[in-house]
């Protein structure tokens, strides 16, 4: 029995192979079941074409473990091997005859899986021997090939009685880090079947024990209760189909109930609530995929963590190839779950890689379209629902319109929800837009710790004084992501505590800055008095009854100085303090008129109880509580 040797290229590519190209070592199941498939896609094309007598339903793929002898058989009854093709297939590698099949062969309805040629030699990053028997069909002669990795292979005639292929491969020995020996049971094996070869189109069986109950004669004389009438078990060895055969994403529609949707996702996803909606998709044109994608109902404990990982399942002609392929989902629809099948998508050698190649962008643009246009239906159909989505994982959109300094902006800015003032519950910036009186130049919004808190603001007066509606703000990321959009629908967005609402008439303008002149002075010593705490002191034309309130010039409002000073590496002298307003037509401002004219240490103090006082009432902290508190004591 000669040994023959690999060519000097193929001895190389066979020891990378084995230490660097597949980073899961348990892939190679996935690989060798894909091999039979397409030996069996072989035969079952020869019928066809040259009408032998074949039929589908009697191909098959059989996996047996034999834990006595630490080895596993692949076994198919597809087209075989001639010692020539058992030469050229595993004696050269990467001579793929799935690749010349196809080339030579262009059917469409016939789908070969293995196109590189070495996915066989995945079996060498677990076993130390590989036994390959191989009868091509219509041979009256056998071979084996045989091998123990880099050092060469054999090939003999040997004895199978039927067609087909039989793979062998005996484990290498346990160590700390691989116990190879978890390959050979059953449950490992079922997992890996299912995980990566669930959707193979021929049955993949499998040797399943079972404990399976012991019936027993009855007795009227014996005592019930004696343990020897206990139920009894037993062991019982039957072969079983693992895999699913036709996957769901393949079955029309009209085929599938919302049962067969939601059963499939919690199975698939291991949920345990349905999801609130999915998009089953069929694309054929440019690039062809199946689709199947689901908007969840609950987000996962570390949705909002670094560690949660987004990304779609990926298949290639029914064979899963990736676990989750970020790519295929941007970072704001991350939440979604489901699958993509498609026979376009150009693979690495080891087919777990997808590369980033045209295909694959087409599709990612797509499904994105595809899940907008889903959740812009629940929106207007279901809003009930919408809303339940919302809560859980609106957060995620609006920073992806903050994200990429609004790239997406387009595709986010109607899938948002904020709480109205007037509505008294979430609406969306369309809904705004189609409610706003004709003279109203702006959509209002305000920002807060709780709707409640912004609800009673002083700032939001002016705005409600004209029944104008005002989006109220309650996350931090909230008024980022409307600076980012700047405008919706031509109308531009404008902070409550803005210096200019655009609200006064000429003459209340004007006569706003001809009181201000006339009490110049007091504003002037409140100013020095709060020195770096505030950037000025001003007349309010905006409160009706409160007396004092915060607002900003430009178009960083409080609330986001306030937010921009906690962000990390903050430098809170590049933060512009916040302005203080005084309402002219509260007591208080006559008594700051008095103070300035008889006791101007006293109106320092009025200053700085009133600057106090405007900070709580928006819900930030005080810099020093308890000189704050001494304060109000000492002028009660």
């Amino acid at each position: 029995m000669e040994k023959k040797q690999f060519q000097a290229e193929s001895k190389r590519l066979l020891d990378l192979m084995i230490n660097s190209i597949y980073t899961h070592k348990e892939i190679f199941l996935r690989e060798l079941i894909s091999n039979a498939s397409d030996a069996i896609d072989k035969l079952y094309f020869k019928s066809l074409s040259e009408e032998i007598g074949k039929n589908r339903n009697e191909f098959a793929i059989s996996i047996i473990p034999d834990k006595q002898n630490r080895a596993l058989t692949i076994r198919d009854n597809g087209i075989g091997m001639s010692k020539e093709e058992l030469e050229n297939n595993l004696g050269i590698i990467a001579n793929s005859g799935s690749f010349n099949f196809k080339s030579e062969n262009k059917a469409d309805d016939i789908n070969i899986i293995g196109q590189f040629g070495v996915g066989f030699y995945s079996a060498f990053m677990i076993a130390k021997e590989v036994i390959v028997k191989s009868k091509a069909f219509g041979s009256e002669t056998a071979y084996e090939w045989k091998s123990e990795g880099t050092d060469g292979y054999t090939i003999d005639e040997t004895e199978k009685s039927d067609f087909g292929t039989e793979i062998t491969l005996v484990f290498k020995e346990d160590t700390e880090d691989e116990k190879y020996s978890d390959y050979l049971e059953g449950w490992r094996l079922q997992n890996l079947i299912k995980k990566y070869s669930d959707y193979i189109r021929y049955p993949i069986t499998l040797p399943v024990t079972e404990n399976v109950p012991v019936e027993h004669e009855h007795d009227e004389n014996c005592d019930h209760d004696h343990e020897d009438f206990a139920e009894n078990y037993e062991e019982v060895t039957t072969i079983k189909t693992i895999n699913s055969l036709v996957p769901l994403w393949k079955k029309n529609k009209n085929e599938l109930t919302d049962e067969d949707y939601n059963q499939f996702y919690k199975d698939k996803f291991s949920e345990y609530t349905d999801p609130l909606a999915r998009s089953h998709v069929k694309n054929e044109g440019t690039v062809s995929y199946d689709a199947l994608l689901y908007i969840p109902s609950k987000a996962p404990y570390n949705y909002y963590s670094k560690d949660f990982e987004k990304g779609l399942q990926l298949y290639s002609n029914g064979v899963m190839i990736m676990q989750k392929c970020k790519d295929l989902l941007p970072d704001y629809f991350g939440f979604v779950k489901g699958l993509v099948d498609s026979e376009d998508f150009s693979l690495n050698i080891s087919r777990e890689i997808l590369q980033h190649d045209r295909q694959l962008k087409l599709i990612a643009k797509n499904i994105e379209k595809t899940i907008k246009n889903e959740l812009i239906k629940l929106l207007k159909n279901d809003r009930e629902k919408y809303e339940e989505f919302f809560k859980e994982f609106g957060t995620q959109l609006k920073y992806g319109i903050y994200e990429g300094f609004g790239a997406n902006k387009d595709t986010l800015k109607d899938l948002v929800l904020f709480h109205s003032s007037s509505e008294k519950k979430l609406v969306s910036l369309a809904e705004y837009k189609g409610r706003m009186k004709p003279e109203q130049e702006f959509i209002y919004y305000a920002a807060g710790k709780s709707v409640d808190a912004i609800d009673v603001s002083p700032k939001t007066e002016a705005v409600k004084s004209k029944d104008y509606e005002i989006l109220y703000l309650t996350a931090d990321v909230d008024e980022f992501a409307l600076k980012v959009l700047v405008e919706y629908d031509g109308k531009q967005f404008k902070s409550v505590s803005s210096s200019d609402l655009k609200l006064e008439t000429e003459e209340e303008k004007k006569a706003t800055e001809e009181k201000s002149k006339e009490f110049k002075d007091v504003f002037e010593e409140m100013k020095k008095h709060l020195a770096g705490k505030v950037s000025d002191v001003r007349l309010s034309s905006r409160l009706k009854e409160h007396p004092v309130c915060l607002a900003s010039d430009g178009e960083i409002s409080v609330e986001m100085q306030e937010i921009l000073k906690q962000m990390p590496g903050a430098n809170i002298g590049m933060t512009p303090a916040p302005i203080l307003e005084i309402n002219p037509n509260h007591p208080i401002f006559t008594k700051l008129q008095n103070l300035y004219e008889n006791d101007k240490e006293k109106l320092g103090d009025y200053a700085d109880i009133l600057l106090g006082g405007a900070k709580l009432i928006e819900g930030f902290s005080l810099d020093n509580p308890s000189e704050f508190a001494d304060k109000i004591v000492k002028l009660m």
